[in-house]
């Protein structure tokens, strides 16, 4: 308990995939002595990587936390880090990691520059408010290009980025860099794997290079800072080395500037100069603003929590981990600190936890604590009704923290067991998957007898279909991967009433709900302040009390239910505004349920009259191809009934980003292999849901 928060940094490093995410993670254990020998990910050997799957594929599927020490100018800093995943199907472990960091290392290819991944990892990071430092990678790769990464984070991201370092040559002459803030060169001695690296003076034929750019960095600086301002404009030679750290650091913390590094984790190059660098310019828990939640008692009432022991306890579950000892609960603590033996309570759900054991964890393996405090990223066992976005808190002080949005699905696929015995096996397991990934969804098809398992992507399904079959050891058929659609109505309907009348001796039931529908996008909704709700805006547009107010929350539930269960195809209905316009009530045998029947009814009859249609999600694809394959390539796209909204040429190479529909894509990285002799890759994420022809809504329907 005695660490000082000012010497903890908690950060993540993400990426696009093959950016190099856990190359560097792994050096940085190395070099901090956290480990003896460094694992390579293309061998499998990656301490971060510690799930088989992982190890086969060369990927990183679950984001994996570790602490770590690193000292910089005679003081010592413990670094809590996690390695996120670049892959889109595992962007939920993304989101989750940069819900509860304080900094971040985002990590580019020297060659590609800013990715699509790269992208979406950004906005993550900005929803989140996380200052970020920029590591350009792969420095060494044939075909690197500094200025050329650097131009695109400024222009595709819209950073304000900061170079504080210039290479030392590129690709295969890489090997070492400029340090823009010491004017010094600093070269690596592969050899000795980058344990030894020392400091010299500028090449010469860099050293215009070098002061062009620090020259710029100076300037990009002292705008942050307006007594630095005065001194650049009277005489910049006055600024010293110090002024600069400092209006640095806080202008990353502020989120004003993002510092630019570069190196190579394969060769061992620049990965010292990043952990300094996280130390000097990203926030400590102390200088994040205080945590804000809302009190459980009056949802309107908002608390605050400052980043100190003495605060009342509060931490925000971001992972859950099926473990042999029980469900290992990761969390951040904001406040306070926890002993093993404590009683929690979460307010979410109201009930109290036992916290019998506490873990500092190091990937797959842990250190047993007796206590920690504010800022630690910590792992629990004996809470067993918290699950990821749960507040844990003290019962005598409670507070809910805001909780992290996770992606809807948008692939499914049918998933039946091979025998009774696997088939009670079954529920446990998809029920223990289902607790550890919030983007995975499982629904049982009492028609069909089906169990229908969602998630982000094939990638995504197929991992979890050999955790159910290798870890779990259930025996399970998969069917073919199937899109996830949405329904929607195209038109309006006004004035739709639904009468749910029952009698049959003694008190009947009845319910009397008219309503209208109106199509509505999440922007409009937001436009109009209205709150849009799983694709829905309800508005209560009663007047006169024609139907009493505690009926009312009734109508609601029964829209929403029914809208979830969809009407003409099962898949939920979304982009619909309802307007409870009248009804009316019987004295004795209205109830609670008659009127949840009637919302319902009137919610379908009307969306049917209203005209429905199919929503189908749309991929973002981006495909790097060498430009003699460009014709092969867009013609293919177009087959898909795909369209590209823009193409570049970077060197021999060139990048096109498409639009195209998610059900046109499976199987889609193969087809692109062998059209382009194995030469072109691509990437894709969830980009929005559009209506689909009519044409191809009414064959979807028909295969139903």
């Amino acid at each position: 308990m005695a660490t000082d928060l000012t010497r903890v940094r908690n950060i993540g490093i993400c990426a696009h995939i093959d950016a190099g995410k856990t190359t560097v993670t792994e050096r940085i254990l190395f070099y901090t002595g956290k480990i003896h020998r460094m694992g390579e990910v293309h061998q499998g050997t990656a301490t971060m990587d510690s799930l088989q799957e992982e190890q086969e594929r060369g990927i990183t599927i679950q984001s994996a936390a570790t602490t770590c020490p690193w000292e910089l100018d005679g003081v010592e800093y413990e670094v809590n880090l996690i390695d996120t995943p670049g892959h889109v199907d595992f962007t939920i472990e993304v989101e989750r990691s940069l819900r509860v960091l304080d900094g971040a290392v985002a990590v580019f290819d020297g060659k590609e520059g800013v990715e699509a991944q790269s992208e979406t990892v950004w906005r993550q990071a900005d929803r989140y408010s996380v200052p970020r430092l920029c590591l350009i990678n792969k420095m060494d790769k044939m075909g690197a290009d500094f200025e050329f990464s650097f131009n695109s984070i400024l222009t595709r991201l819209g950073a304000n980025a900061v170079a504080i370092h210039y290479p030392v040559g590129q690709g295969p002459t890489f090997r070492g860099l400029i340090d823009l803030l010491e004017m010094k060169a600093v070269v690596w001695q592969i050899e000795s794997q980058g344990e030894d690296y020392h400091e010299e003076e500028i090449p010469a034929e860099l050293l215009e290079t070098a002061k062009k750019w620090r020259h710029t960095m100076i300037e990009k600086i002292v705008e942050t800072c307006d007594n630095l301002t005065e001194k650049y404009l009277t005489d910049e030679s006055s600024i010293t080395m110090e002024e600069l750290v400092a209006a640095l650091r806080k202008a990353v913390i502020a989120q004003k500037i993002f510092p630019v590094l570069c190196g190579s984790a394969l060769k061992y190059v620049g990965v010292q100069k990043v952990l300094d660098s996280v130390v000097r310019f990203l926030p400590c828990p102390h200088e994040t603003p205080d945590t804000i939640g809302l009190d459980p008692k009056d949802p309107s009432k908002a608390l605050s929590r400052p980043h100190t022991v003495d605060a009342p306890f509060s931490a925000l579950v971001f992972k859950v981990v099926n473990d042999i000892a029980g469900n290992l609960t990761y969390m951040r603590i904001y406040s306070g600190k926890i002993s093993k033996g404590d009683r929690v309570l979460n307010p979410v759900n109201g009930k109290r936890e036992n916290v019998s054991r506490l873990y500092e964890m190091h990937a797959a393996d842990r250190t047993a604590l007796d206590e920690a405090g504010a800022g630690k990223i910590i792992a629990v066992i004996g809470v067993k009704d918290s699950f990821t976005g749960d507040t844990l808190c003290d019962p005598d002080h409670p507070i809910v923290l805001e909780r992290m949005t996770f992606p809807d699905p948008v692939i499914s696929m049918s998933i039946e067991p091979n025998s009774a015995d696997d088939k009670k096996k079954l529920g446990e397991s998809l029920g223990i998957i289902r607790r550890e990934d919030p983007s995975f969804r499982s629904v049982f098809n009492d028609e069909t007898g089906e169990t229908i398992i969602s998630g982000m992507g094939e990638l995504h399904l197929e991992i979890i279909k050999n955790k159910l079959v290798r870890d779990m050891k259930v025996n399970v058929t998969v069917g073919r991967p199937r899109v996830s659609y949405r329904e929607t109505i195209v038109g309006t309907a006004k004035d739709v009433r639904g009468l749910f009348k029952k009698q049959s001796g003694g008190r009947g039931q009845y319910g009397d709900a008219v309503v209208s529908v109106f199509p509505i996008t999440p922007a409009e909704a937001e436009e109009q302040e209205m709150k849009m709700k799983d694709g829905i805006v309800f508005v209560d547009a009663i007047a006169g009390g024609v139907v009493p107010r505690e009926f009312i929350p009734s109508i609601e539930y029964g829209i929403r239910q029914a809208a979830a269960s969809g009407i003409i195809g099962g898949y939920p209905v979304i982009n619909v505004r309802v307007d409870l316009v009248y009804g009316s009530y019987h004295d004795v045998d209205s109830s609670q349920i008659a009127f949840e029947q009637a919302g319902a009814l009137a919610f379908r009859e009307a969306c049917t009259r209203a005209k429905l249609s199919l929503l189908e999600p749309i991929m973002r694809l981006v495909v790097t191809t060498p430009d003699e394959f460009f014709g092969n390539v867009s013609g293919d796209i177009a087959s898909r009934r795909g369209h590209i909204v823009d193409s570049e040429m970077r060197g021999v190479s060139r990048i096109l980003m498409c639009e195209v529909p998610l059900s046109e894509l499976f199987g889609y990285t193969t087809s692109l292999r062998s059209m382009t002799q194995g030469r072109a890759s691509s990437s894709m994420e969830p980009l929005e849901y559009r209506l689909m022809p009519d044409r191809l809504k009414d064959d979807v329907l028909a295969k139903q």
